[in-house]
């Protein structure tokens, strides 16, 4: 890689140099430059430790620590050859971020001097604080002990001088108290559950992964108009602000021709991310005009949530030197689309075949079917802990609002998929499956050729839809940890591929052919999960009470939404599985609900504070213009001709005193409900306060503020406004 030369980015403020690193290889050749990978392993271990530690990696083996110290020798003078002077452990505590704690390669040499050093023990675990990160009351303060623990199945990455090795992180006693550790057991009781399935059809299946694709949209604002925004700085959204004359209702920004400086930023961010081993791939406009979605190559569902974490933070970083800040937050403007992070979701086996995706012979449909029916099966069943995965104060502003799905678990299937399974339910006999894969469409203009059509259209309201050998989970936020949806998602489908085969081996033990015995347990499947099959509009006031009906999960409450964990049936299955304990679960939810409220108590404070010291005082001061203005009139003009001149200023005089009144007797009104509020003891009840009180007073105000925000002289007004915000120049 060479540094060619310097880029001048213009933001709205200033001109600013930027060194910009202009690849002199192609991509291929320096991906994973900065990853501890198979190639890597090979080249700088004994082949026996690698062939034990890649025997780990692949297939799940028990981590042999003996061979702690020479994976950890081969590790560290890669690293050292690499530039790196530090090394951390890297985990994802329960923050939506990710933690570290640098350590120099540095130990006494016994001669007044040091040397680098790093051992096994030091790679295989540490010790982190672990009552000083959310854990819901499993760790006190004066019980600070908690473990990071090697995940050998994601590689060690150097970022900058450190080396990073992603762990896991629990507590003295035991519990998770992050998103990796119950991921990790997520994606082992799936594979396991879903091996023993896919013997009914090849008993040459030895490993099921799951496979994890995500598509992060995200806003790019100028740096300094972000600086001039308190709420963007405190936030991550806009608490206040009118929508612009001109916003998204052309569609002409999304798949549009990229800005050069955005252009530049996603080079640059693409680089350092195949340095890294993250595949990216897509990269578009998004609709919302300065939205974009970035988007990789599948993975195992593991490394692609350590890559979808790596990716925020380095956008983050790499933004600021082009003069943006990016803006995660799943609603950072009102009145356009928010940001979301699809999560394409699909199964495949050590010998590449995709669970989800059709065959051409009836038996691999049969098994396409299969695992079709069971997710339907599982996402029915807990539709409701699946809807709790993806919730948050944040992304509670986003779902059911401009393109995004409704807060409603529902699945489209498409029309070809729909047709087979009624056909099933509806079938007495054993019919062999028969599915189309893409068919031809020829369009009547000669130069183009025959388009190949996938086997379903695509539903932008449903929040599960399939899409062809994949679901996609398009509830998920943008600023979310995918674990979290992952989580709920696997877990719940090994629960119901477990019970499926139990259904199963119960009819084969009683004589039934296999065949004959699987399409009976998939034909009582099909009919039990109906409620969650949808394939119209989910957005129609008509579904919403349709949903209701078939006893869906309707809750719009994020804390009382957040229940969901704790139903008998959440419990049952985290604990058959092996991901969760009920007191996992119970430290988990506390942590939900205080993050909820710390959330809303922030935005509330920052809110207030805008309104009295940014909003009442340029409102004032621009009234007082207008009464000086109409006490001129009358001096200038006759009574008559000053008070028709006039009559516009004094209505705008009123209109600015009732809407200042109204905003400070409800920031008053505000701080004594947060009061009340901030004495409930109890998390659960203390979120529901602020959802239900605080939330709503926050609307009220900012409706008023808006509305001053079209009357207020435009030079005297703070804030950048959205037409300043959304277009980037």
């Amino acid at each position: 890689m060479s540094k060619l030369r310097f880029r001048v980015v213009e933001t709205a403020f200033k001109k600013k140099p930027v060194e910009v690193v202009i690849p002199t290889e192609r991509p291929s050749e320096y991906f994973a430059k900065n990853v501890f990978n198979k190639e890597k392993m090979f080249k700088y271990l004994p082949s026996k430790v690698y062939a034990k530690l890649i025997d780990v990696i692949d297939n799940g083996a028990q981590l042999d620590r003996s061979i702690a110290d020479e994976v950890a020798t081969g590790m560290k003078k890669w690293a050292i050859e690499m530039g790196a002077t530090h090394y951390t452990h890297w985990f994802h505590p329960l923050t939506e971020g990710t933690a570290e704690k640098h350590d120099a390669f540095i130990e006494h040499n016994g001669k007044g001097g040091v040397m680098e050093e790093f051992s096994g023990k030091l790679l295989v675990q540490q010790e982190p604080d672990a009552s000083s990160f959310p854990n819901g009351g499993i760790r006190n303060t004066f019980e600070a002990r908690g473990y990071s623990a090697w995940d050998p199945s994601s590689p060690a990455f150097i970022i900058d001088d450190t080396l990073c090795i992603p762990t896991i992180f629990v507590a003295y006693t035991g519990e998770s108290l992050d998103y990796k550790a119950p991921l990790l057991k997520a994606l082992r009781a799936v594979d396991k559950a879903a091996l023993d399935v896919c013997h009914y059809f090849n008993s040459d299946v030895k490993k099921v992964y799951a496979y994890l694709g995500w598509e992060q949209e995200y806003f790019l604002i100028d740096e300094g108009l972000y600086a001039a925004r308190p709420d963007l700085l405190m936030t991550g959204r806009t608490l206040t602000g009118h929508e612009s004359a001109k916003n998204q209702q052309l569609e002409d920004h999304y798949f549009g021709a990229i800005p050069p400086r955005v252009a530049a930023f996603m080079k640059d961010l693409e680089i350092e991310a195949l340095k890294l081993g993250i595949p990216v791939k897509t990269r578009h406009n998004e609709v919302a005009p300065n939205q974009f979605e970035l988007a990789p190559i599948f993975e195992e569902c593991n490394l692609a949530v350590d890559h979808n974490m790596l990716i925020m933070a380095l956008m983050r970083n790499i933004a600021r030197n082009h003069g943006f800040r990016v803006l995660l937050h799943e609603k950072p403007f009102k009145g356009i689309n928010g940001s979301g992070k699809h999560n394409n979701w699909s199964l495949g086996t050590n010998t590449g075949i995709l669970l989800m995706a059709p065959g051409k012979l009836p038996e691999e449909n049969l098994r396409f079917i299969t695992f079709v029916v069971n997710t339907l099966m599982a996402v029915y069943k807990h539709n409701g802990l699946l809807k709790a995965s993806i919730s948050s104060a944040t992304n509670a502003h986003r779902l059911g609002a401009n393109e995004a799905p409704p807060a409603i678990i529902s699945s489209f299937l498409g029309k070809q998929v729909s047709q087979v399974l009624q056909h099933i339910e509806e079938s007495t006999k054993d019919d062999l499956i028969s599915l189309s894969g893409k068919q031809g469409m020829k369009l009547d203009i000669p130069q183009i050729p025959e388009l190949m059509i996938d086997n379903t259209d695509r539903n932008r309201t449903s929040p599960f839809a399939f899409t062809g050998n994949r679901f996609e989970f398009r509830a998920v936020g943008s600023e979310a940890n995918c674990a979290s949806a992952m989580i709920a998602l696997n877990a719940a489908v090994a629960e119901q591929l477990v019970d499926f085969k139990k259904d199963v081996d119960a009819l084969i033990e009683k004589g039934e052919p296999k065949i004959s015995a699987i399409l009976e347990v998939i034909r009582k499947y099909i009919k039990i999960s109906k409620p969650i099959h949808f394939d119209g509009n989910g957005y129609s006031d008509e579904w919403k009470e349709e949903a209701m009906k078939r006893g869906l999960d309707c809750e719009t409450s994020v804390p009382v939404i957040f229940d969901n964990y704790l139903t008998p049936s959440s419990i049952d299955m985290f604990e058959k599985t092996g991901v969760m304990s009920k007191i996992e679960l119970e430290a988990r939810n506390e942590v939900k609900w205080e993050t909820y409220t710390k959330k809303i108590q922030i935005e509330a404070r920052v809110l207030g504070d805008l309104a009295m010291n940014h909003i009442i005082p340029v409102a004032t001061q621009y009234q007082t213009d207008l009464i000086d203005n109409v006490y001129k009139m009358k001096d200038l003009f006759p009574a008559e001709k000053a008070a028709k001149l006039s009559a516009k200023n004094l209505e705008l005089i009123e209109e600015i005193a009732d809407r200042t009144t109204f905003i400070q007797e409800h920031v008053d009104a505000m701080i004594e409900a947060r009061k009340v509020a901030n004495k409930i003891e109890c998390e659960r009840e203390k979120a529901i306060a602020y959802h239900d009180k605080i939330v709503p007073m926050m609307e009220e105000i900012r409706y008023h503020i808006d509305k001053l925000e079209l009357i207020v002289d435009n030079e005297m007004w703070t804030l950048p406004k959205y037409r300043e915000l959304l277009f980037i120049r």
